[in-house]
């Protein structure tokens, strides 16, 4: 729920609720940077930089200025202007663009870049559960060495944890985030004030001229510091995929009131710790404690990344259930885990997915730093795809001119592509694993989507025409027995397949014929008020275009029942189901179709999708060549 449905109506304390309660889903990724950020800037596996305080001065001033250039003005300031009826995200950018890529090759490559920046967050997405939670737990090995053996099994636990509970849903234990990560975001402030009370010097890399003077004194490896940099901003590209969820002005009040302030203390209070000691650069966070303070202080931290985790999860199954209602992945198994929030969902395939990988990605690096050489590059990649749609959107949506929109996001641009091209040495020390994963995603998404176009046109070719149907079967048919039966199909005003069929095979159809095509808009939602469309084609027959959002759940008896559609407990659902058949004919390589085909074949049923009843829903097959 955003903003501009709570806040605006005059709830204020509503608005509030929504401020603490965007601290653990928007900002939980960026708030566990601190615990790896600082440390991999000086020692990382690709660049090592001199603890000097003209270095530390420099380091921070960088990170100031990143959360400045890329949080506020890029995001806050411009991208979250470009909302599809209040939603966020890279694919909601995708859909902007949607009519766009209808009119031309321009606006189908720019459909196609926005899938590739939707497959890279699936790359990053199985990263960042891992490095939080390790780097969470690797406080343990501050408070006593011996501990050290335990960090990887403790951190596999707490995953595996994290994933077995998602079939339960996160809605009781959700209320809890936003307080939580307030606490979290005082602590980080907290710490840092007192090392900044300590060394008040570090006030100093405010000025962005020991930026400058970072780079002229180290060259080439300060510019691949920026690798390391930019893991403080990694979870930008969160602040908008959930504009949907909490509006503009909550995300905007908990950036600048809460966690932009926690964030900036902390990180100088680390800075300011190694100047004083530069040998705390071990691990500068939880140096910032006393002995007796580290292993409370690893368990808040340890929950801020369970948070951070979940946040992701969450967001990586609304992004597929997204996809699959693009049309731009199979149909998979979604379970609502709420009654009240349709929000709240469990996609099983993607759940065991991410649990794998993140085990797998914490076994085999074993260390955050390892995982810090792995991390960074996909989303640098989905920055300036980001930045690019958006340069599109802010002309055919905002109104920009192409001077506006070349003066807002070519600097933009230079600052994403820096960030890039210092993440690119990252690629041979495991930033290919994101890369693979999203090579491997964006080939799925693509032969999904083409193949089922494919498919479509197949099948509809030669397609007949409804209302002559309804003609020339009535003129043959006169009597017809009581019953009514639900056909589903996909494309409006054509006769249904699974209902050809059926005639062919029985010879007569029931007194009440329902047609429904079930119509998947660009919009993220619909409104229950405009979800059908009935039009009367008589002789018994009646067509129903029922349209949902693409993050709106399909529950085709609920849509019968809610708008009198007809009696739905007496109602019979046919539904058409296509055998796909492989050939050489012009379309995908033999190896996409045998790859679609699979898809195809393991994909959830529409019955199921749709919710249909499975003691009257009735299947009719036929073969369709590929």
């Amino acid at each position: 729920m955003s903003t501009e449905q709570t806040g605006h109506n005059g709830s204020a304390k509503a608005t509030r609720a929504l401020t603490i309660a965007a601290l653990g889903i928007v900002f939980g990724d960026i708030g566990t940077s601190p615990l790896y950020a600082m440390r991999e800037t000086f020692e990382s596996s690709t660049h090592h930089i001199d603890l000097t305080k003209s270095n530390i001065l420099g380091v921070l001033s960088l990170i100031l200025w990143s959360l400045i250039i890329v949080i506020v003005v890029k995001y806050l300031l411009f991208v979250l202007r470009a909302d599809r009826d209040g939603e966020g995200g890279i694919l909601a950018l995708t859909a902007l663009l949607g009519e766009r890529g209808k009119r031309g090759r321009l606006g189908a490559g720019l459909v196609g870049f926005g899938i590739i920046g939707t497959a890279l967050l699936y790359g990053d997405g199985m990263i960042t559960p891992a490095i939080s939670v390790l780097s969470a737990v690797e406080g343990t090995e501050v408070a006593s060495q011996s501990l050290s053996s335990a960090v990887v099994p403790i951190s596999v636990a707490i995953l595996i944890g994290i994933f077995m509970v998602q079939r339960h849903g996160t809605g009781h234990i959700g209320r809890v985030f936003g307080p939580v990560m307030l606490v979290w975001f005082s602590v980080l402030g907290l710490l840092g004030l007192v090392r900044i009370g300590i060394e008040p010097t570090v006030l100093q890399a405010f000025w962005p001229g020991h930026a400058w003077t970072f780079f002229s004194d180290n060259h080439l490896t300060g510019f691949f510091a920026l690798g390391s940099i930019f893991l403080v901003v990694t979870g930008g590209e969160a602040l908008y995929a959930d504009l949907g969820h909490f509006g503009r002005a909550p995300i905007s009040r908990s950036w600048f009131m809460i966690v932009l302030p926690g964030l900036v203390l902390n990180y100088l209070g680390q800075g300011a710790l190694l100047i004083h000691d530069p040998t705390t650069i071990d691990n500068p966070f939880y140096r910032l404690v006393p002995t007796w303070g580290t292993i409370p202080l690893v368990i808040l931290a340890t929950m801020a990344t369970v948070i951070a985790s979940q946040a992701l999860i969450s967001g990586a199954f609304s992004l597929t259930m997204q996809a699959v209602q693009l049309h731009y992945l199979p149909r998979m198994k979604v379970i609502h885990t709420s009654a009240e929030e349709k929000g709240q969902i469990y996609v099983p395939a993607v759940n065991w997915t991410l649990m794998v990988a993140c085990v797998g990605l914490v076994i085999g690096f074993r260390s955050s730093s390892g995982l810090a050489a792995a991390y960074g590059i996909a989303v640098s990649i989905t920055m300036i795809i980001t930045t690019v749609l958006f340069y599109f959107v802010s002309q055919s949506r905002l109104g920009w001119s192409r001077t506006r929109s070349a003066l807002v996001c070519g600097p933009l641009l230079i600052v994403d592509f820096a960030f890039f091209f210092a993440n690119v040495p990252k690629i041979v020390d495991g930033g290919w694993f994101p890369l693979v994963v999203a090579a491997i995603v964006f080939t799925i998404m693509t032969t999904w989507h083409t193949g089922r176009r494919l498919i479509r046109e197949n099948l509809h070719q030669g397609g007949t025409d409804l209302e002559t149907f309804i003609i020339d079967y009535c003129k043959t048919n006169p009597h017809r027995p009581e019953g009514t039966s639900v056909y589903l199909f996909s494309e409006p005003g054509k006769a249904p397949p699974a209902m050809l069929n059926d005639l062919k095979h029985y010879g007569v159809l029931p007194k009440e014929v329902i047609i429904i095509n079930v119509l998947i808009e660009d919009h993220p939602t619909v409104l229950e008020a405009r979800r059908a469309e009935k039009v009367d084609l008589g002789e018994g027959f009646t067509q129903v275009s029922l349209h949902y959002g693409f993050r709106d759940a399909i529950d085709v008896p609920q849509a019968i029942i809610n708008h009198e559609i007809t009696a739905e407990a007496v109602a019979h659902y046919m539904l058409g189901h296509e055998t796909v058949v492989v050939t050489d004919k012009p379309g995908m390589a033999m190896w996409r179709e045998h790859l679609y085909n699979l898809m195809y074949r393991n994909s959830t049923s529409a019955a199921r999708s749709f919710k249909l009843p499975i003691d009257r829903t009735i299947e009719s097959g036929q073969q369709v060549e590929l």
